[in-house]
This record gives C-alpha cells, sequence and structure tokens, in this order.
C-alpha cells in the first residue's frame, strides 16, 4: 500500500474532515407544527414520544387455546369448559378449581387463569379438555406492559416516521404529534449545455438529468423543492437565482458549475455572494464539491457529472439535511466483503466505487463493479446496490482482498 499524503494534492480536504466541519456550521433551522396522524408519514419527531398507556394494558393470550390454573395441570385430569374469551369480548367471570375458558389469541385472560394451552395440545371430548404434554406456569400469556410501560420513552426526538414507526404510534392511541417543518430546498442546475427531457438536443447539447435525480432524492426525504430549472453559464444570471433561491429556500442546491473550466460561474458567485465553506474534496467521485453560505441559508455545490452529483449528495448533503431538520441519521452500516474482481484505484483521494454485492456459495458476501466507474457513467450506477469505501492511502484492489462496503438501497436511492 503507497501512502499519499493529500497535502500533496493542494487545496483537496479529506472528506471525514471537511464533513465535520461542515455539520459543525450547521444547526436545526426549522420549527415544530401540529400534524394529525394521517399525515405523520415521513416526518420529523420534534419531541421525545412517551407512551400514554401501558402496552398491552391487560394479560392476553399469545395463541388460541385454553386458558387455566397451572396449579391444575395434572396427567390425564380433565378441565370443564366453562365458557370462551374472544378479542373484544372477553370471559367476565373468574376461572375456578378444575375449570378453563376457551381463547383466542389476543383476548383477555379471564381472571384466576394465569396459563394459556394451545389447542394443539388440547384433547376436547364433549364439555371437558385435557390438555397433554410439558407445560409451564404463565405460558403463551402477555403480562401488561411487556411491550411498553406508560411513560417510558419509545421515540426519540429526531426519529424519522416511517411506516413502523407509524403503526407504534396508533398502537398508543396518539392522534395529533409535533413535528418538523418540512425543509424548503431550491434546486437548480447550471449550464449552457443543458437541455430538460422533451425538448430537442442541438450540437453538444445533453439532458439535464442532475436536477431530475435530486429532485426526486429530496421529495423521498419529505423535502419541499423549489425547482429553479436549468440557469446559463452567465454570471448575472446565477447571481440572481442564487439570490432570488436565498430569499426563498431554507437551503439552496446547484449541480454544474463548480468545476475549474473557464465558463464554470458557480464558486465565483458564491465567492461574490456569500461565503465558501470549503471547495474540493479528496474523494472520488466528487473532488469539484462546494460548501457555504448565502445568507442564512447553506449552499450545496453539486459536480455536474451525474454520478459526482448523486454521491456527493449522500455523503454531504443528505446528512447536511438531516442535521438542519433535526432528524437523527443512524450511521451507515458497513460490511465487508471479498473483491470477486481487481478494482483500480490511484493513492491519494478516498474512493467511492459502484458496486454489486451478493452472497457467495460459502454464505460469504462479495462483490464486483457496477459497469464503468466514470463519473459520467450513471447507468452503471442505476444497477449499483452499494457503495466501496476505497480508503484515501490505498492503491489498487486485488481479486480476493477484504473491501468495505455500503448498502444504498435506502430511502432515497
Amino acid at each position: 500500500m503507497t501512502t499519499v499524503d493529500h497535502c500533496n494534492q493542494p487545496g483537496l480536504r479529506p472528506y471525514l474532515d471537511a464533513r465535520q466541519d461542515m455539520l459543525a456550521q450547521l444547526d436545526l433551522i426549522v420549527d415544530s407544527e401540529l400534524v394529525g396522524l394521517e399525515q405523520l408519514s415521513n416526518r420529523i419527531l420534534a419531541d421525545d414520544i412517551r407512551s400514554p398507556i401501558d402496552v398491552p394494558s391487560f394479560a392476553n393470550s399469545a395463541m388460541d387455546g385454553y386458558a387455566l390454573r397451572a396449579a391444575d395441570l395434572q396427567e390425564g385430569v380433565a378441565l370443564t369448559l366453562v365458557g370462551t374469551s374472544l378479542a373484544g369480548q372477553p370471559f367476565n367471570s373468574r376461572v375456578a378449581a378444575g375449570e378453563c375458558v376457551r381463547i383466542m389469541t389476543g383476548a383477555a385472560l379471564p381472571l384466576g387463569a394465569d396459563t394459556v394451552v394451545m389447542q394443539e395440545h388440547c384433547r376436547s371430548e364433549h364439555n371437558l379438555i385435557y390438555p397433554q404434554g410439558t407445560i409451564s406456569e404463565g405460558q403463551n400469556v402477555r403480562l401488561p406492559a411487556e411491550d411498553l410501560a406508560q411513560g417510558e420513552r419509545v421515540f426519540a426526538a429526531g426519529t424519522r416516521i416511517n411506516a413502523r414507526v407509524l403503526a407504534v404510534l396508533s398502537s398508543l392511541g396518539l392522534e395529533q404529534l409535533y413535528v418538523r417543518r418540512p425543509l424548503t430546498v431550491a434546486l437548480l442546475s447550471t449550464g449552457d449545455e443543458l437541455k430538460s427531457p422533451g425538448e430537442l438536443l442541438g450540437p453538444g447539447e445533453i439532458y439535464d438529468s442532475n436536477r431530475i435525480g435530486i429532485h426526486a432524492m429530496l421529495q423521498r426525504l419529505g423535502v419541499t423543492v423549489i425547482d429553479y430549472g436549468i440557469i446559463k453559464d452567465d454570471p448575472e444570471q446565477i447571481r440572481s437565482a442564487f439570490l432570488k433561491a436565498a430569499n426563498e429556500a431554507d437551503a439552496i442546491i446547484t449541480s454544474g458549475g463548480v468545476s475549474v473550466g473557464d465558463a464554470d460561474y458557480t464558486k465565483q458567485v458564491l465567492e461574490d455572494v456569500g461565503r465558501i465553506g470549503f471547495w474540493k474534496l479528496a474523494v472520488k467521485p466528487g473532488k469539484p464539491f462546494a460548501f457555504g453560505h448565502i445568507n442564512d441559508s447553506p449552499f450545496f455545490g453539486l459536480p455536474g457529472n451525474p454520478v459526482s452529483a448523486a454521491v456527493t449528495f449522500h455523503l454531504l448533503v443528505r446528512p447536511a439535511l438531516a442535521r438542519l431538520t433535526g432528524e437523527t441519521l443512524p450511521a451507515p452500516v458497513t460490511l465487508q466483503a471479498t473483491a470477486m474482481m481487481a478494482f483500480k484505484k490511484s493513492p491519494g483521494r478516498m474512493d467511492f466505487q459502484r458496486g454489486i454485492v451478493s452472497t457467495q456459495p460459502d454464505g460469504s458476501l462479495g462483490v464486483v463493479a457496477a459497469g464503468a466507474q466514470s463519473s459520467g457513467v450513471f447507468s452503471a450506477m442505476a444497477t449499483a446496490n452499494c457503495l466501496l469505501h476505497l480508503e484515501q492511502d490505498r492503491g489498487n484492489v486485488a481479486q480476493g482482498e477484504q473491501v468495505t462496503l455500503e448498502l444504498i438501497d435506502g430511502l432515497y436511492w
């Protein structure tokens, strides 16, 4: 392994250093609002949620069977069936010695009973029930507060409400909660070469895919998007769009114009109307990424190459948006896998190559490249299910070596 100091490449910030610096400059910027249960999906909790009740609130059966007293369980002894307990229709008398009650899953355990025997482990003759096999006291009984106790914290502030969280909130009887207001993001692309899908392409022109893809990812994150469309490579038009966006949105995301070409004006205009936090990272793809502020609005300048734009959105913009909305973003789960082919890698930048990971016949994980690794080849990105985390100082990866990867089939990919 060859060691290369990032300082040998002037102006490049290591990824983790840049990410930490960026997040330190950001804070929660949206207030909270009271929202009904039916509108809570994909919102961010503004407060801790504590259970107002015990869950379950009463002892109930985990099985279809017979509720009885464990003290009555003796080999060959018959119990008299005295009633039935259904979900929502409990048996309202006490189970006495030598008695049992037919009970369904979720039904309240009758007074006096302490055990439920599965119906498959009972023999029935007329009105007599013969429990069979080894049965222990408390078997198949769900106790009060076994899931959640009244006053217990269920979810912390900053939790994103998905279907599973929503189901738990519903089970607590909650119908309104305070959640964070959706973030408003201004989105635009820059470039004379860009056309919107549906328009005819002229010589040297391409369709704008970055804005469409980023828009979709923002929508899946519950963000309100103000789409400014395509801005020509003209400093005055870019300046006007940036100032308007800073006045109308909580944050600004652009793609293109952050490289060092003669027509790349984004960085120049950002310096004129705002301030730059950093520009150019020791990552691949995505070196020309700009972060800064225009007035109070955080600014994220994504590279023009589509793979670079998507990867830097994942690595940097996603956690930044979480910070702005108060969302607690779990650390990505990384896995170890065997390289099933060689991967080209030059020391000097952390490389997030796109891969396809799968389980091998021996149960281990193996990964191959998801097509060409050029930052302009998005079709390969679309087939990938993971990002390889190839360390900054690492060189080429030989077949059979271990690599770290992160799954990318998630909320917004």
